[in-house]
């Protein structure tokens, strides 16, 4: 059998014998993995041709939605993975960190999907004005580049490596082209199969190779990115291609890392066993095979045996053994291959002064390499925080001061993940100001947390996944970070109709008034830019009093008047929440209608104070607006309150729910999302 790559819309063998995987724990040949003879040059302009089309054809929204939909069918699913996912050497709680933790990534982005525009475009900040009367501006946004993002993934985890990646992509409109590493590529092989049959996915907007990318890269451009997940040496070979050399293409690596645990000098008797514990844990989970464990632990030298000796006992009745069998909290590695790689590591660290502390007893033969301990009483050998186990090993430093600590973590060169164990903000402090440039992701771990932390090694969808130097200095992940690293971010200069109309944004000078009041309108009937002047309103002595009374804000600068004309003011003016409330008042339709709720208030400013006499109006404008679910669309009203001379007094955001029309009244055949299925 040889595990097949899905390309240009079929499923293809590669030629030759292909690269034998084993079953981790049984060493059973499973399949061979060859990618020899495969279309791959022609599949990267065939993924930006028909994925990238399909893609755009949708929008943020729709995407979003598709993603729900694809976390659903594989979670109804999942249990085909997890059998498979034995063969790698992964128990099931390792399975569960992997498919779990994949889907869950999906689940993510199509929720944030939920806070982007229906269309390709996603406008930035403000509208920029350019000229005194408005009728030149500008704006930040980020549109589509064109082209096919390629995915190289690697062994320890085929199922959330693949989906990380691929999600964020997804919803920036950009088709992927996957690369499994070779150990693991049955699983990946068997995920992108479900993806492709939930037909979910347009066509071109997931290809799938197993096996060596051949010419894929020469294909790359400008427009088309790479993201690398593996080892350090391979991300440098790989930097120096002509593809992101010359040609200019996108080149993100996140590599494993030297990434250290610190006991802060500041840490009492739990947060050493909340650190022995989570160093324990980040060498069983996946048999210590994540490119985020911890392979430092670096501890005040009076505390080092302390700390030892609790981490030992943690790990000392785990049990190594077939993933399969009952009671097995350990599998061996991922290959035979992977294990001489763990114990060359091993041997370079003892030769540069390292011991062995403690090791685990259990099995050693076939793939399986034990929990081990190491100690390095002098720390400052190069080697020491150089050379990477890539398995469940973790060396521990004594440090005099945390001067000498923060010296000793940055000889790592750079980490995806550090852990500090203290519950002193203090000494919190001086490590993120010491560790900004040299870790992606700080994790503080004390009594106050510990409870409810996710974790040292756990990426976390909605926060940043990379580091700067060794970990590769790339970005993943981080909620919409992520997916705007997939597009092009432009200045764009017009006149307000074509800003607004390119952008679905309202821009100033581009208003349209309204026939009716815009509260008597359905969201699908609401347009862009369209404006309400309301009535007008006089405030007076007792509208100012009325409201310190029902508010029971009796500031000074609204109820007494001697002590106003001596504030900043020189005399009484209106709460700001009144002139909010009565903004309202003048724009608020009171009938009951497709408005159903007000959602919030964003960017309030009170730019002008009112005083008794003075007459109030409110402008009030559709600023955007984005589909919620098939019942309701959250509209943004841009609302500015002005003065009897034409200032500005108040100005702000308010979202509202708004009904979408009844699907009755929609055409045959047709959704709120388009047609029907």
């Amino acid at each position: 059998m040889k595990v097949k790559s899905y390309l240009m819309g079929q499923w293809l063998t590669g030629a030759g014998e292909g690269v034998p995987v084993q079953d981790a724990a049984t060493l059973e040949v499973l399949a061979h993995v060859t990618s020899e003879g495969l279309p791959l040059k022609e599949a990267v302009a065939w993924g930006r041709e028909v994925g990238g089309k399909a893609l755009l054809g949708m929008g943020f929204q729709e995407r979003g939605r598709r993603l729900r939909a694809l976390a659903q069918y594989l979670s109804e699913r999942k249990e085909e993975l997890y059998r498979l996912y034995a063969t790698t050497g992964g128990t099931r709680r390792d399975a569960w960190y992997d498919v779990d933790g994949g889907i869950g990534v999906l689940f993510t982005y199509s929720s944030l999907a939920r806070t982007l525009p229906e269309g390709n475009l996603l406008p930035e900040e403000e509208n920029l004005p350019l000229s005194k009367d408005f009728s030149f501006q500008g704006r930040h946004l980020l549109g589509p580049k064109g082209g096919i993002t390629v995915q190289i993934n690697a062994f320890n985890f085929p199922v959330w490596g693949l989906l990380e990646k691929f999600a964020p992509a997804f919803l920036a409109g950009v088709p992927t082209l996957a690369k499994a590493a070779t150990p693991t590529a049955h699983v990946a092989e068997e995920v992108v199969r479900l993806m492709l049959e939930s037909g979910l996915l347009p066509e071109g907007s997931l290809q799938f190779v197993a096996g060596s990318l051949g010419d894929a890269l020469e294909a790359l451009d400008h427009r088309d990115s790479v993201y690398f997940t593996g080892s350090k040496a391979t991300a440098d070979r790989l930097r120096r291609h002509p593809a992101f050399l010359e040609r200019g293409a996108l080149f993100n690596a996140e590599t494993d890392s030297l990434n250290a645990a610190i006991l802060g000098e500041k840490a009492g008797e739990e947060e050493v066993e909340r650190l022995a514990r989570e160093i324990a844990q980040e060498l069983s989970i996946k048999t210590g095979q994540r490119c985020t464990a911890i392979r430092r632990v670096l501890v005040p030298q009076g505390r080092l045996e302390v700390l030892l000796e609790a981490t030992r006992k943690h790990l000392e009745g785990l049990k190594l053994g077939d993933p399969r069998e009952e009671g097995v909290d350990l599998g061996p590695l991922a290959s035979l291959g992977q294990k001489e790689e763990v114990e060359r590591a091993v041997e370079a660290l003892l030769a540069a002064g390292a011991r062995v502390y403690w090791q685990h007893p259990g099995r050693r033969d076939g793939a399986f390499f034990p929990p081990t301990l190491l100690l390095a009483e002098d720390p400052w050998a190069e080697t020491l925080h150089q050379v990477e186990p890539f398995g469940p090993v973790a060396t521990f430093f004594p440090y005099r001061d945390r001067e000498e600590a923060l010296r000793l973590a940055r000889l790592g060169g750079g980490m995806l993940a550090a852990t500090l164990a203290t519950p002193d903000p203090e000494e919190s402090r001086f490590y993120l100001l010491g560790l900004s440039g040299e870790v992606g992701r700080l994790h503080i771990l004390n009594r106050f947390n510990a409870h409810s932390s996710t974790g040292h090694g756990s990426p976390l969808p909605r926060l940043l996944h990379g580091g700067p130097g060794r970990a590769g200095s790339g970005e993943e992940l981080g909620g919409l970070l992520s997916v705007k690293r997939h597009l092009a971010r432009l200045a764009l200069q017009a006149d307000p109709h074509t800003l607004q109309a390119l952008t679905g944004e309202y821009a100033r000078g581009a208003e349209k008034p309204a026939s009716i009041h815009p509260f008597r309108k359905y969201y699908e009937e609401l347009e862009i830019g369209e404006t309400l002047w309301t009535h007008r309103r006089t405030v007076t002595e007792a509208d100012i009093a009325l409201f310190a009374h029902l508010s029971w804000d009796h500031f000074y600068a609204h109820t007494d008047e001697i002590a106003a004309q001596k504030s900043l003011f020189g005399k009484r003016v209106a709460h700001g929440y009144f002139v909010l409330s009565a903004a309202a008042g003048l724009f608020v339709d009171p009938a009951p209608g497709p408005v159903l709720a007000n959602y919030g208030l964003e960017g309030l400013r009170f730019t002008e104070p009112v005083g008794i006499g003075d007459t109030l109006q409110a402008r009030l404008t559709v600023k955007a607006k984005r589909p919620r679910d098939e019942k309701s669309g959250v509209v943004e009203w841009a609302v500015e309150v002005v003065n009897q001379e034409g200032k500005t007094v108040a100005a702000y955001t308010i979202l509202t729910l708004v009904a979408r029309k009844p699907t009755d009244a929609l055409p045959s055949g047709q959704t709120h999302f388009g047609a029907s299925s």
